[in-house]
């Protein structure tokens, strides 16, 4: 079997998130991030040690997906799928994990933009100006997609007013 190199290895649960985000399917996420380590294997000359290995990785990943032309649709099962990709550091009570499930959930049905930012800046701990410069688009671009991320994912765990429930009815 083969060793992986310490420095890959630390990067591979980040990789692994960032693919789920972006294919939305298990599957194609594994294969993302198999083709991402094999170019950064081949590409490894062009790496500047003085350059964040993280964001060289990730910027390997997008590109990769782009050529690879792997978007699809969400499925519902996603939200399971990447909640089962956390650290597991510590323990959940069943209403944190519901909590998180539909949070995960919420975050999947953002845009494909919206949901690769919030990925990024949210998940990762990118910041502002590295995630723009990994997506190539100005920060005030993903300062506006993180507010509208943002919102739409306010309003998605907002119950209903008491006004949008339906009438009940006495059924004898």
């Amino acid at each position: 079997m083969m060793t992986m190199h310490p420095l890959l290895k630390d990067h591979m649960l980040p990789l692994r998130r960032y693919a789920l985000a972006l294919t939305g399917k298990s599957d194609q996420s594994d294969d993302l991030v198999q083709e991402t380590l094999a170019r950064a294997i081949e590409g490894a000359a062009s790496w500047d040690p003085r350059r964040d290995l993280r964001k060289w990785l990730f910027g390997i990943m997008r590109n990769t997906h782009a050529s690879l032309s792997r978007r699809r649709a969400l499925e519902g099962e996603v939200a399971g799928e990447l909640a089962s990709l956390s650290d597991g550091s510590a323990p959940a009570s069943q209403f944190s994990r519901v909590h998180f499930s539909e949070t995960i959930a919420s975050l999947m049905r953002l845009p494909d933009e919206q949901r690769e930012v919030m990925v990024l800046i949210a998940v990762e701990s990118f910041s502002y100006k590295d995630a723009a410069e990994l997506l190539g688009v100005p920060v005030g671009t993903v300062m506006s997609r993180v507010a509208r991320a943002r919102e739409a994912l306010r309003s998605a765990s907002t119950p209903p007013a008491a006004d949008d429930k339906p009438v009940l009815r006495l059924v004898r």
